[in-house]
């Protein structure tokens, strides 16, 4: 299995593939795309029904061992079974087992159609980030100690992505972490997770603005080539190929777990802002699992939902994000979008570049075919599956008042959003497997708003915002970051 980035123009790169082993510790390519398998690995009928009495870190090893073909298989399956463990994923609610690892609960089963949700927040975290970041963990540490080499890890987060690399790579051999954050913009628990970190290989930095401007920053230093490969830089966001590859494992899972034998479908809503999340199910999908549709379902800053409904991709200005109650999602510049553009061009790099510097010089482009527009690739999107749907806080809140009341279980405010619009695309005799995002407990202060009481919480985060708390305030400015990287790493 070999790599290609989506915008590999030159015969030299399309001819010399990278390994897994390659890009692992990188994030974006030297041209500023991403990495996609130059094929997909397919997976047979067999297969599948093979893998439906595997536990999920042997059904882990399975799917990633099909992508990171250079590394032994041994090693692989050590690999996923310290990460893939009860002990890691502990915090399951009373009705749930954490040997499970993603339980599945069914909330509606009607006339409209049979309504699912796939628990991912059992990790240490407690939020979906943790399934994959607890693997990259282990595979960073593993490829550093076999290289004698180390790496600094340069990431931006809107909340759960820094907390949950920051503890899957705390106390690792090799590695430190310099994770950007929008100051004041992620919840009290959120910030608490990050900010309380002691470790001395983790620095939190607190931007003056909102993700994007975080996310900017890494694109940036992440493309003078001099300087990443100088201060060793690598990535821990969903650029970053393995985490992606990571969380296709969990598609599997919910697949596998909702249907009885290989004939029948199912759909998934996933809460979306980066696109990273549902890139993994459209891989998934490409694979060969039988997925019907993926939902992408957005807050009120609805880039993506704006262009599956129309074609038109059009970033906001940092002015233009709104600070919702689904904070993780209050992204105008979806960073993983260029793998499902490159696709739905027909792996076309050249185009796939033009288009996205047309996102640098005006704010987006327009693929729905109309008068004027960047091309009518738009059409295409329907052959992958894809819809989408927007809520708002107004939304957020009758949904969390109302699964409470139903079902007696208390949801956070990005599954609320996937619920929400998961109820409008539900099909008769087509489950539909809405992603967890997050407990509860990391938005109290909107749980609060729609219950009148506190979210429970997992024992061992009763105090959490009242621990000491390490960050450091910063502008958006490239030479700082790069200053202060620079500063603390010895390089």
């Amino acid at each position: 299995m070999h790599y290609v980035s989506t915008r590999a123009t030159s015969a030299s790169e399309a001819r010399n593939p990278e390994s897994f082993s390659d890009i692992l510790l990188g994030g974006l390519a030297p041209d500023g795309g991403l990495y996609l398998p130059v094929e997909y690995p397919q997976v047979s009928a067999a297969e599948l029904t093979a893998w439906r009495t595997l536990s999920y870190a042997e059904l882990a090893y399975e799917i990633l061992r099909k992508f990171a073909t250079d590394i032994a298989d041994a090693d692989l399956r050590a690999l996923t079974a310290r990460t893939y463990t009860p002990e890691v994923y502990r915090n399951a609610r009373a009705d749930e087992s954490s040997a499970d690892i993603t339980p599945l609960r069914v909330l509606a089963d009607d006339a409209d159609g049979k309504l699912v949700l796939q628990a991912l927040s059992n990790g240490p975290t407690l939020a979906f980030k943790d399934m994959a970041m607890q693997l990259l963990g282990n595979l960073f540490e593993y490829a550093l100690a076999r290289n004698n080499d180390e790496l600094n890890i340069f990431g931006a987060t809107s909340g759960d992505t820094g907390s949950a690399a920051e503890y899957a790579m705390r106390g690792k051999r090799g590695v430190r972490v310099f994770m950007l954050s929008p100051q004041n913009k992620m919840s009290a628990f959120q910030s608490a997770q990050m900010f309380s970190l002691q470790d001395p290989n983790i620095f939190n930095i607190a931007v003056e603005g909102v993700f994007d401007d975080c996310q900017d920053l890494v694109k940036a230093v992440s493309n003078d080539l001099q300087f990443k490969v100088r201060q060793k830089i690598g990535t821990v966001n969903s650029i970053n190929w393995a985490r992606v590859v990571a969380q296709v494992v969990y598609y599997f899972r919910g697949y596998l777990a909702a249907t009885t034998d290989n004939t029948q479908k199912v759909s998934f809503t996933v809460p979306s802002g980066n696109f990273g999340n549902i890139c993994a199910g459209h891989i998934a999908r490409m694979m060969g699992l039988p997925i019907e549709r993926l939902i992408v379902a957005t807050n009120e800053n609805d880039v993506l939902d704006e262009f599956f409904r129309t074609g038109v991709y059009r970033v906001r200005k940092s002015s233009e994000t709104l600070h919702t109650s689904s904070p993780s999602m209050d992204i105008s510049k979806a960073s993983n979008f260029e793998r499902f553009v490159y696709e739905l061009v027909g792996r076309d790099p050249e185009r796939t570049h033009a288009l996205f510097r047309k996102v640098d010089t005006h704010g987006g482009f327009d693929l729905s075919g109309a008068p004027g527009a960047d091309g009518d690739e738009f059409k295409r999107v329907a052959r992958y599956g894809f819809a989408s749907g927007r809520s708002t806080h107004a939304d957020r809140l009758a949904t969390i008042r109302d699964v409470k009341a139903r079902y007696g279980i208390t949801i956070d405010t990005h599954t609320a959003d996937g619920i929400k619009v998961a109820r409008e695309h539900l099909q008769p005799g087509v489950p539909m497997i809405v992603l967890e995002t997050a407990l509860a407990a990391k938005f109290n202060e909107t749980i609060v708003e729609a219950l009148g009481t506190d979210a429970e919480r997992p024992a061992g985060f009763e105090n959490i915002e009242g621990l000491p708390q390490r960050f450091v305030a910063m502008a958006p400015d490239m030479a700082l970051m790069k200053a202060f990287i620079a500063d603390h790493t010895g390089l």
